[in-house]
């Protein structure tokens, strides 16, 4: 940071504030997760630097020989990982694979369906406020109102209707494992093409604790980040069969250069994924999310679907007369860092909410286990019940920091 601070002093107060923001709170986002130093490594070199077109093999540029050494490695990795035929790890986000699968194999009016985003889905499945849904003629499955669960009879009820030439599985805010194998039956009795987006649960695939998706799905997308805990950025799977149509949709289609210095961050995610020291996290990060979501049950909470099959806790903060919002705000006073979220059928609007998400995947990956979440169902209860008045929310404050000094962010069994 010595060249940064004396070309920057800016930027370099704000990276090292973040940097001791993060240390000294805990994060319950369950997008965000902590890559290890080898991936930061990884990212930041001259790689950064280099500009190119195509791909291994056929590049619109020179000098290119270590970049396919790169993109390659980490092809084979995640194909290895995942069992796939064919794999793009080009894409900058999971939404730009997303938009790379749409625009492979749709044309502009065609009709999608996806979950409504208001039930746990996701803004890249149709929403109305996005390319998705403005580009194309989209359509929403939502869940049973009693269990919360995905109402897969409305899936095929709403497929066989209007016969959608995509059908999307997958959201942003749904605990509970998804049938692939259902939606692929729907996908065929209507002949269209199955996309698995996996992004929150591709840690969970790849450490064999949550079904996958790609013996069923023509397309797999995911991030790289949140509970695969590496470099920032998306990727695709996919038959071989629409191998060179992907190719395609991503370069030319919906991107220029990539970015190899996030490349060669997916490269070392892939492999530390493999590693089976990764498989013990991925069950660690489900029982802990469990364990939190029955602590915050025995605390009269309401957790939904009754529980969690993956990393994320969805609380439904209504009977408490709490929003979403003001949830938030006050755990982040004392230190825990989470999001507002909609809960399925939620009265109130996205700027408030009546839930808030959890997440395990950044406090796993520090070294939580289950006393810890026992831990912090408590704190949360104490904070969002204002138990014990400003007393008890400094005293909160106070346990948050001795647990962020007890598992540090990169402490050396957690991140390798």
């Amino acid at each position: 940071m010595e060249t940064l601070r004396m070309v920057d002093p800016e930027v370099a107060d704000a990276i090292e504030e973040e940097s001791a923001q993060q240390g000294m709170t805990i994060e319950l986002n369950a997008a965000t997760n902590l890559c290890s130093l080898a991936v930061l490594e990884a990212q930041g070199n001259l790689f950064a630097s280099k500009t190119l077109e195509g791909y291994p093999g056929s590049r619109y540029h020179g000098g290119h020989s270590r970049v396919d050494v790169i993109e390659t490695l980490a092809v084979e990795r995640v194909k290895k990982l995942f069992g796939a035929e064919h794999a793009n790890i080009q894409p900058h986000s999971g939404v730009s694979a997303n938009l790379a699968v749409y625009f492979a194999v749709l044309d502009p009016g065609d009709a999608i369906l996806g979950m409504d985003l208001a039930m746990g889905g996701h803004l890249s499945h149709g929403h109305k406020a996005t390319f998705s849904g403005k580009f194309l003629t989209s359509f929403s499955y939502g869940v049973e109102p009693e269990s919360g669960r995905i109402d897969y009879g409305e899936v095929a009820h709403i497929a066989r209707k209007e016969r959608p030439k995509m059908i999307v599985c997958g959201g942003s805010a749904y605990p509970r494992i998804i049938d692939f194998s259902q939606f692929r039956a729907v996908a065929d009795e209507v002949g269209a093409f199955l996309l698995a987006d996996i992004a929150h649960v591709a840690g969970l695939v790849a450490g064999g604790v949550y079904p996958s998706p790609v013996p069923y799905a023509d397309f797999v997308t995911f991030t790289t980040y949140k509970t695969l805990r590496g470099s920032r950025g998306g990727t695709i799977l996919c038959k071989k069969a629409y191998a060179a149509k992907i190719d395609k949709a991503v370069f030319p289609g919906v991107q220029g250069s990539m970015h190899v210095h996030m490349m060669a961050g997916k490269a070392v995610t892939f492999k530390l994924a493999a590693a089976p020291s990764f498989r013990v996290y991925a069950r660690q990060g489900v029982e802990n999310a469990r364990a939190l979501a029955r602590a915050l049950e025995d605390r009269n909470y309401r957790v939904v679907t009754g529980g969690t099959d993956t990393h994320i806790v969805l609380l439904d903060l209504g009977a408490t007369n709490l929003t979403g919002a003001e949830a938030q705000k006050r755990l982040e006073e004392a230190g825990i860092i989470c999001n507002k979220n909609a809960v399925p059928f939620d009265s109130r609007g996205p700027e408030s909410t009546s839930g808030v998400r959890l997440g395990t995947a950044s406090v796993t990956t520090r070294g939580f286990r289950e006393p810890e979440m026992l831990m912090l169902a408590e704190m949360i209860d104490i904070l969002l019940a204002k138990r014990g008045g400003r007393k008890q929310a400094l005293q909160v404050q106070k346990k948050v920091r001795e647990l962020c000094l007890r598992f540090p962010i990169h402490h050396e069994n957690a991140l390798r």
